[in-house]
């Protein structure tokens, strides 16, 4: 059985991600491609830190959430490799509309990245039933 309060800050954390996975939709809808690539990366880094949430990880840096999450769960097997190709096209993408000051993100890229995110969110989700 998990620590109680790590379980709710999992519970949390996967709430903020639904809650950043429907600001992404919205930009989407509303052509704010860039705002909805960002809010899509986010929505599944909030679902990976659900995860790491269970065994009390935490990293001050990005990178380092998700390499941990990589290193431990993706490639460890508890959750499928293709959520290691997934974020890492969020980060690229992520970084490309949060820095580049010359990058124009399409609506094909929006959507692509939402996707993205909804895939890992219900990959987390379905590896929090097995271990919550």
């Amino acid at each position: 059985m998990q620590d109680e309060r790590k379980v709710d800050l999992s519970k949390y954390r996967i709430q903020n991600a639904h809650e950043s996975l429907e600001v992404a939709e919205y930009c989407c809808r509303n052509a704010h491609y860039r705002d909805s690539i960002n809010r899509s990366y986010y929505a599944a880094f909030y679902s990976v830190k659900a995860v790491l949430a269970l065994e009390g990880k935490d990293f001050k840096r990005h990178k380092d959430v998700m390499a941990y999450f990589n290193q431990t769960y993706v490639a460890g097997n508890s959750l499928p490799r293709e959520c290691g190709r997934k974020i890492a096209q969020l980060q690229q993408k992520r970084d490309k509309s949060d820095y580049d000051d010359f990058y124009v993100a399409s609506k094909e890229e929006a959507m692509q990245q939402l996707e993205n995110a909804k895939a890992i969110i219900n990959a987390v989700e379905e590896y929090l039933k097995t271990v919550c």
